[in-house]
């Protein structure tokens, strides 16, 4: 395990569920802090200074460090799991369904959230998700699978136009992905 610490610093994950992936006994500070402390890295102003700025960077406020994730919103718990990926400023993040168990509003913030760390850390999402109108937001690349196997993969652009898979109109009902043949699929108005 000690030989995969430095691919950690690398690569980070954003788990699905915003509270399951908390522990409800720990304070945000803590939590959000832990990467330091298992990378043994040192932060010029303190652990709970680098938190505190983490937390700023999502959009939170410095009093967020005190409570524990169960009495925080929907929007700061996912916040608070995406300041801890950013603690080690990882070049890879990999998000399992991000905003699958959060309210359409909070999704829109999350995702512009994800849109403007991508662009101000050069970041590279894996992003896995069933609606492939959320993808489109940080996607250059999509990979589509059905029964565990890649059927459909390219420029973001194209798959979101000329999708060449039903599975993928499946997935993008609000995209209105173009199917081969050049009609329209998906009902959605996106």
């Amino acid at each position: 395990m000690k030989q995969l610490r430095p691919l950690r610093r690398e690569v980070q994950m954003i788990f699905q569920d915003p509270y399951s992936s908390l522990n409800p006994r720990h304070t945000v500070g803590t939590i959000v802090g832990a990467p330091f402390k298992l990378q043994a890295v040192k932060t010029e102003n303190g652990i709970k200074k680098a938190v505190q700025d983490l937390l700023a960077l999502v959009g939170l406020s410095p009093e967020h460090y005190k409570p524990v994730p169960a009495r925080v919103l929907r929007r700061a718990a996912a916040a608070h799991r995406i300041a801890r990926t950013l603690a080690l400023r990882p070049k890879l993040i990999v998000a399992d369904e991000p905003v699958s168990a959060l309210d359409v509003s909070i999704q829109a913030q999350v995702i512009n959230l994800m849109e403007d760390l991508q662009e101000e850390f050069n970041l590279t999402y894996v992003m896995i998700a069933h609606d492939l109108s959320i993808v489109r937001h940080v996607s250059d690349r999509v990979a589509v699978m059905y029964l565990g196997k890649i059927v459909e993969i390219g420029e973001a652009s194209r798959v979101y136009t000329n999708a060449m898979h039903p599975y993928t109109t499946a997935l993008c009902p609000r995209c209105r992905c173009r199917t081969r043949a050049g009609g329209r699929s998906g009902t959605g108005s996106g």
